[in-house]
């Protein structure tokens, strides 16, 4: 079995008494341009400037990024550490139905391997991607800046995190989540993590796009400069247990089809009976009830429960259902995060109707590791994000 190196390193970081509630941002994927002006608004250091340095028809965008980030190292907004480190990541909050939870990982550096290759492995189908952005803006600032996510099988692993450490950062974010960082300069403990996460296969949870970025940025400096710090890849691990994953849907949305027609096609598999005014606890609902849920452009929605002789030898995850349910229908899908998203999409216009689908268990996330499997794209949501602008990779 193939095992992938996770090593500390000298992590960038805000300097003491740096804003992070304004310097810091959530990650670039969930940004729409109006956000981005909101979040460069907080604050003159704000992470947004070099992590979505735009505009997108502005060609020096990526070097002038990259001026900015060996600026603020100069200046000593950003200040690097004297030595390999780790940093535990913490964060606390409270889910959807008011249970508070907290949760811990920890950032490093995970190796880069070939597709195929074993011991870090993909959880789920991709879509295309067809942009460089990201590796661009690699090359031109030579730095990890968002981490990929990814979920150890070491059993274990968050016995050796939940110890504090030496705190270098907190922020509350817009959620209410609050995301603390400790870096780790114990040689014994850098050591301990280091073999944990090394001892089994790493599973990426988020943060795929990146990942795939990172081997096309690694294969380019090796042509040229050999083996070095691009060999590996800004990741925070979490262990794949249920204690340290906060895990919600992300909802479908179906374009260019009638919504009583999408609800014929989806009747010929789904046992279809009316479900009202769809609320925001429709995704609790859903679980409750085993069923998925249509959302029509006037709000109301249909409950739509799997029958079994519809779908055999089909994987039970909602994602996988729809797919085979459609299978022979040319219907554009798009993806959406949150009911209230979803029901006000619909009800704009914007989508012809939507299906509200239920969280991926974490017995069938292991079952994809245990198995190489593939989930189908957009399967996990997981939660809460991270934060951007924490700690920062270089890669010089």
């Amino acid at each position: 079995m193939r095992v992938p190196r996770f090593e500390p390193f000298p992590a960038l970081r805000y300097a003491p008494g740096v804003d992070l509630d304004q310097a810091a941002a959530p990650p670039y994927d969930v940004l729409s341009a109006e956000d981005v002006a909101v979040w460069r608004g907080r604050h003159p250091r704000n992470i947004v400037e070099i992590d979505v340095p735009g505009p997108d028809d502005d060609p020096e965008r990526y070097h002038r990024a990259a001026r900015r980030l060996r600026a603020w190292e100069d200046e000593g907004s950003l200040v690097r550490d004297d030595a390999p480190t780790f940093t535990i990541y913490r964060t606390r909050f409270r889910t959807e139905d008011g249970t508070e939870r907290e949760t811990v990982g920890v950032l490093g550096a995970l190796e880069v391997v070939d597709e195929g290759a074993g011991g870090v492995l993909p959880h789920e189908r991709t879509t295309p991607k067809a942009k460089t952005d990201r590796l661009d803006l690699t090359r031109a600032t030579e730095a990890n800046l968002s981490p990929v996510w990814g979920l150890s099988l070491t059993p274990g692993l968050t016995d050796l995190l939940v110890a504090p450490a030496e705190p270098v950062g907190r922020c509350l974010d817009e959620h209410g989540v609050v995301h603390t960082v400790e870096r780790v300069v114990d040689a014994a403990r850098i050591e301990a993590i280091a073999a944990a996460v090394a001892a089994h296969p790493v599973l990426i949870a988020d943060g795929h796009h990146r990942y795939a970025i990172s081997r096309t940025y690694r294969d380019e400096r090796r042509a040229t400069d050999g083996a070095g710090p691009w060999d590996l890849t800004l990741t925070y691990v979490g262990e794949l247990v249920e204690s340290q994953l906060s895990i919600d849907a992300i909802h479908r949305l179906y374009h260019g089809v009638d919504a009583d027609d999408l609800l014929a096609l989806l009747g010929r598999s789904f046992d279809v009976t009316p479900a009202g005014t769809v609320a925001p606890s429709f995704g609790r609902d859903a679980v409750d009830r085993g069923a998925l849920c249509l959302v029509r452009p006037d709000g109301t929605g249909a409950w739509l429960a799997p029958r079994a002789d519809a779908f055999d030898g089909v994987r039970r995850l909602d994602g996988a259902l729809l797919e085979h349910a459609l299978r022979d229908t040319e219907i554009e899908v798009t993806y959406q995060h949150g009911v209230q998203h979803v029901v006000d999409i619909v009800g704009a216009g914007g989508a012809a109707a939507g299906v509200l689908i239920r969280p991926t268990g974490i017995d069938e996330i292991r079952r994809t590791a245990d198995e190489g499997l593939l989930m189908p794209p957009k399967s996990t949501f997981f939660t809460p994000k991270l934060r951007t602008g924490l700690v920062v990779r270089p890669l010089v």
